[in-house]
């Protein structure tokens, strides 16, 4: 209720009415893109491929919406550009002179935004090339190479076309445009899904006991991601008082905010590529072939052993990754020395070395938490259906994505409101 009277408020506000308007616009936009198809497709063989779909389709359609396994002109969806973005980020660290690029102020973010874009199209038309002549072959009318050539060349168009949505969303709308447009994906399925559950529960496939559970399992996770993505650890921050001429500076009091969930949800994104790449080999080998065979039985979460032998292997990589983004995204001795060069200290803690070693010490800490937190939520709904034989997946992921870019977003529309003397309801 509190979200909704904050809207309300902003929609009182002409220049905030206006880039909610164009946001919402701008996601019309994309549903209506995610709709169109890319032509040349064989529509019934296309159906015949996504039968018994595995994690490396539901991913891709997650992100996009359905659109991939519908094969529109927004299939590839936004995640070159995300690829391409997690690539530059760490090359950053790797080569020198983009890290110094990193730090020369707006020119420099500008330059590597200019080669994220880049590396969007190389990607988005290698992976189109892999789609059409790899993964959908057969679904191809005409194998020709001006019908290929011009599959390609939509689909490379709609992921460039996407990119610039999501620049455009940032300019003059609200919130993260490729974020939002990830969003909009991820709640244009949720009328099918629930269409799906009522369908099953008035066939008598599905219990009321059951049907109840489920509403307050994917309640629970809800409230859990909340709490999660809005916690923190604040690490109190001293100024020393400093005198310059006859002007007394410093003597305040801050915090550092340390968030429970650091990398947010690109471990479990990780985790699922890393997971789908044997079944993604499979598509390419015989439905015959001992390695498809293996894959099915001991890498897939639709067979057993296999789900449980996926689910290690998922906590395990989503822990890993955790740990392995947060060192990238947050640095400790970066932290120290600013505070150093400020005049800044923790309480009861000696500047330099000691601070690294306390804020690595706490941060150790609290990642450990948002790592189980996401192995949790990634892992749990699968082996609820799996145990209580539901074979419905209400997919933690794609709630942890919405729920985590809803929050962002009205945070964004807060700040905006706040500026402008309004009290929203983070007040």
């Amino acid at each position: 209720m509190d979200m909704v009277r904050t809207l309300a408020k902003a929609w009182k506000i002409e220049d905030l009415r206006k880039k909610i308007i164009f946001t919402l616009l701008m996601l019309v936009v994309f549903r209506i893109g995610s709709n169109i198809p890319v032509p040349g497709i064989n529509r019934e063989v296309l159906a015949d491929v996504f039968q018994g779909e595995g994690s490396l389709f539901e991913i891709f359609d997650m992100f996009s919406g359905g659109a991939f396994s519908n094969f529109t002109i927004f299939a590839l969806s936004i995640t070159p550009y995300i690829t391409a973005s997690i690539i530059l980020q760490l090359l950053t660290i790797a080569i020198p002179a983009l890290e110094r690029l990193s730090r020369e102020g707006t020119e420099g973010r500008k330059k590597i935004t200019q080669y994220t874009r880049y590396l969007t199209v190389a990607l988005a038309f290698v992976q189109a090339i892999g789609m059409t002549i790899g993964l959908f072959r057969q679904a191809v009318i005409d194998k020709s190479f001006f019908s290929i050539a011009v599959i390609v060349l939509v689909l490379s168009a709609g992921t460039a076309f996407l990119m610039w949505l999501g620049e455009k969303i940032n300019e003059s709308g609200i919130g993260n445009g490729i974020s939002l447009i990830i969003f909009g994906g991820i709640i244009a399925r949720v009328p099918s899904g629930i269409r799906t559950i009522w369908t099953k529960y008035k066939a008598d496939e599905l219990s009321f006991v059951t049907l109840m559970l489920m509403i307050l399992g994917a309640v629970l996770i809800i409230v859990g991601i909340i709490l999660v993505q809005q916690g923190q650890r604040r690490i109190p921050v001293q100024y020393a008082k400093r005198v310059v001429g006859r002007k007394m500076y410093g003597g305040q009091a801050t915090h550092i905010p340390l968030k429970v969930n650091q990398a947010g949800v690109i471990p479990v994104i990780f985790a699922m590529s890393f997971l789908a790449f044997p079944l993604t080999v499979t598509y390419f080998a015989p439905a015959d072939s001992g390695f498809t065979q293996w894959v099915d039985k001991w890498l897939s979460y639709n067979s057993s052993p296999g789900v449980w032998v996926y689910s290690i292997l998922n906590i395990a990589l989503i822990m890993f990754f955790t740990y392995f983004y947060t060192a990238i995204t947050f640095n400790p001795s970066e932290v120290a020395q600013n505070m150093k060069a400020n005049g800044g200290f923790v309480p009861g803690i000696r500047p330099g070395k000691a601070t690294v070693e306390y804020l690595n010490r706490v941060m150790t800490r609290i990642t450990f938490v948002g790592a189980v937190f996401l192995a949790a939520v990634a892992i749990l709904p699968t082996l609820i259906s799996t145990m209580f034989g539901l074979n419905i997946h209400f997919g933690g992921t794609s709630l942890l994505i919405a729920v985590g870019v809803a929050l962002d977003t009205m945070k964004q529309l807060e700040n905006q409101m706040v500026m402008r003397n309004y009290q929203g309801f983070l007040g």
